[in-house]
């Protein structure tokens, strides 16, 4: 699928604002799991992380309005904030420079050379970074100048838009739908979205991510619509966000020997090793069936 945004590229020769172009793998595929340890319980993984390789899963769902929005109020530079190993930094880096946005990434915490992957990537994309202390960090400032702020994570009622579009793609039937949870956008999303009679969970990579019930609940709202028909598990956080554990890391490299698939440890592995830790405690009845989505 192509998809067309309106950018700002143009407006360096005085042209009117063009269209920026993108290649997506949309719906994105939905691929059965077979595997014993499952017993009765069907899986099916939502490949949101094959959607675009600089744009991958819910971080293109959740910029897809973003964008469109910047461009219709004129706005030539995007701003966000996130850590040094920030997906959501990486992406808007990618969305400014393929969509024709200047992009501004306030970064918590020092800076520290060489630049690590995410980082070096954003740069080459064009964004300009700034670094703050994380106690500044917390009041999520903005330098002076005239931009188009996406929160940390890129989660706003835009960003619960996008997401709740994922959701109607799922053709299958389906009894739970399951993503992993940093600020709640994608939750909030696909609860709004969800079939019929399904219930959608979250799965926190945050230590002490009780908290997150109360964003989900509060995207929702400003999104303008509501559901109760889902749940935020805080037990599979394996130590805090971006924190891993020898259990963790042995779940991630056998899901990718047995399935081919490579689990990311700071979300998607979390995700999954808590589900797969759920039906082995007997938390889902025979038969359900689950689809999980791999965010990318």
């Amino acid at each position: 699928m192509q998809i067309l945004i309106p950018c700002h590229r143009a407006k360096k020769t005085g042209a009117a604002a063009n269209l920026g172009r993108v290649e997506l793998l949309l719906p994105s595929p939905l691929v059965e799991i077979a595997d014993e340890r499952l017993g009765g319980v069907r899986l099916l993984l939502k490949r949101d992380d094959l959607i675009h390789p600089e744009l991958p899963g819910n971080k293109w769902r959740k910029l897809k309005y973003n964008l469109e929005a910047a461009a219709s109020q004129g706005h030539d530079t995007l701003l966000t904030f996130g850590g040094a190993y920030s997906n959501h930094i990486r992406a808007t880096a990618a969305a400014g420079h393929r969509f024709g946005f200047g992009t501004v990434g306030v970064i918590r915490g020092e800076e520290h050379l060489p630049l690590n992957p995410v980082l070096a990537f954003a740069v080459s994309r064009g964004m300009r970074l700034e670094y703050v202390s994380r106690t500044a960090y917390r009041d999520k400032p903005v330098p002076p100048g005239r931009f188009y702020v996406l929160p940390e994570g890129g989660s706003n009622a835009l960003a619960v838009r996008g997401c709740a579009e994922l959701a109607a793609e799922i053709t299958e039937p389906y009894d739970v739908l399951c993503c992993p949870v940093g600020t709640g956008g994608t939750l909030a999303g696909l609860a709004l979205g969800l079939r019929a009679g399904a219930r959608a969970m979250g799965f926190s990579v945050l230590k002490g991510g009780g908290f997150l019930r109360d964003e989900v609940a509060r995207l929702q709202r400003e999104h303008g619509g509501e559901s109760s028909a889902w749940a935020v598990r805080t037990e599979f956080h394996f130590g805090g966000y971006a924190r891993r554990t020898p259990e963790l890391d042995a779940f991630v490299a056998d899901f990718a020997a047995r399935h081919g698939v490579r689990l990311d440890p700071v979300y998607t592995g979390k995700m999954l090793c808590g589900l797969y830790t759920m039906v082995r405690r007997g938390c889902f009845p025979p038969g359900t069936r689950i689809v999980a989505v791999i965010t990318g």
